[in-house]
C-alpha cells in the first residue's frame, strides 16, 4: 500500500521533500501540495494535486501523512490540525515559535495515545552520526570530555535575521549533541564576533561534557557540518572521533547521497502505514478545524534550508556499512 503524502510549503525545503518523496522514499507517493503561490505549488508538485488551502490538504482523503515546510509561525496551527485529523506529521524545525507552544503540541499528542509528530532533525538518521553515537555509547573509546561542532552555510537570505540562526540552524547541533551524548544541556554562553556572524556557542551538559558550536551563516565556500569528540580512554591518553558532512561545492570533499534527509522521512511513513488500519473516511475541515483556526492561515516564502552531504575522513579505524563513510581516530 502506497502512503499518500501531503506537503505544506513549496519553498526550498519543500522542494527537497518533494524530491525525496518522488525518488528515494519507498512505499509512498506525493498526493498533494499546498502553497499560497499556486504557480510555485504546481512547479513543486510535478503533477500532484495542488491547493492554496493547507487545511484542505490536511483533511483530504488522499493524504495519509503530512510534511510541513511552511514558515515557522504557521507550524503550531498546522500541527494541531494534523493531530485533530489523527494524521502523522513531519514538521521542519522549529516545531513551534515558543517552548509553551511546543509543550502544547506534546500534550495534544499524548492525549491521542499515539506518536504522530516528528521534527526534521535529520542528523539522528545520518549513517555517520549514527556510527559515531554507537562508538561513543559502546564505551570502548572511554569518556567524552569535549565535543566540537560547526554549522556553516554558504550564505543566508536577507530575511534570515533575528533569532533565526539559533531557531533554524543551531537547533540542529543542540539536538544532535543531546542525542550523541544521551545527556542534557544545563548551561550555555554565546560569544559573537564583531559582525555577529560567525557566533560561537559554549554548552555544558549535566554529565560534565563541554561543547563548542560554531554557527557561520555566510561562510561563502559551501554548506559544511562537522563534529569531533575528544575522548579520554585512560589517564593522559586521548583520542578523537571525527565525522564530516559537506556540500559538493567544497573542492576537497567527495560527496555521497544525502542519506540523512531520506532516512528522516522513513519513520513518518512507517507510523502512517501502521496506523492505516482505520478506515479512510471523508472528514470535513470546517467541522474538525481547531478552535480559532482560520481556513487559510497566512503563508509566505518557506525559509532557506541547505542540503547536506557527507565527506570522508583521511584515516579510518571505525567504518559504517557504507564504505564511503569513515570515522578517524587521531
Amino acid at each position: 500500500m502506497s502512503i499518500g503524502i501531503g506537503l505544506i510549503g513549496a519553498g526550498i525545503m519543500g522542494a527537497e521533500h518533494v524530491r525525496i518523496a518522488r525518488t528515494e522514499l519507498s512505499g509512498a507517493h506525493l498526493a498533494m501540495v499546498a502553497d499560497p503561490d499556486m504557480e510555485r505549488a504546481k512547479t513543486a508538485s510535478a503533477g500532484a494535486r495542488v491547493t492554496a488551502d493547507p487545511i484542505a490538504l490536511v483533511y483530504d482523503r488522499s493524504v495519509d501523512a503530512i510534511v510541513i515546510a511552511s514558515p515557522d509561525g504557521t507550524h503550531l496551527d498546522l500541527i494541531k490540525a494534523a493531530l485533530a485529523a489523527e494524521k502523522p506529521v513531519l514538521c521542519e524545525k522549529p516545531l513551534a515559535t515558543t517552548s509553551e507552544e511546543a509543550l502544547e503540541i506534546v500534550r495534544l499528542e499524548r492525549r491521542l495515545g499515539r506518536r504522530l509528530v516528528q521534527t526534521g532533525y535529520m542528523r539522528r538518521f545520518d549513517p555517520s552520526y549514527r556510527a559515531m553515537k554507537g562508538a561513543l555509547e559502546s564505551g570502548e573509546l572511554g569518556d567524552v570530555r569535549i565535543l566540537h561542532c560547526s554549522h556553516r552555510n554558504a550564505s543566508a537570505p536577507s530575511w534570515f535575521v533575528g533569532a533565526m540562526p539559533v531557531t533554524n540552524s543551531l537547533v540542529h547541533e543542540i539536538d544532535a549533541c543531546r542525542w550523541l551524548l544521551s545527556d542534557e544541556l544545563i548551561a550555555v554562553s554565546a560569544i559573537p564576533t564583531r559582525s555577529s556572524d560567525p557566533t560561537l556557542f559554549a554548552f555544558e551538559t549535566a554529565g560534565g561534557v563541554v561543547i563548542s558550536v560554531e554557527v557561520f551563516m555566510n561562510a561563502t565556500y559551501c554548506y559544511h557540518v562537522h563534529a569531533e569528540a575528544a575522548v579520554q580512554t585512560a589517564p593522559y591518553r586521548w583520542r578523537t572521533q571525527r565525522l564530516n558532512a559537506s556540500a559538493s561545492t567544497a573542492a576537497n570533499v567527495r560527496p555521497i547521497p544525502r542519506t540523512g534527509y531520506r532516512a528522516s522521512s522513513t519513520p513518518i511513513a512507517s507510523r502512517t502505514r501502521n496506523g492505516l488500519t482505520r478506515s479512510r473516511k471523508e472528514i470535513s475541515p470546517r467541522e474538525h478545524r481547531p478552535p480559532g483556526m482560520a481556513l487559510s492561515p497566512p503563508l509566505s516564502r518557506s525559509r532557506c534550508s541547505s542540503h547536506s552531504r557527507h565527506g570522508n575522513a583521511s584515516r579510518s579505524s571505525c567504518r559504517t556499512d557504507d564504505p564511503s563513510i569513515a570515522q578517524s581516530f587521531g
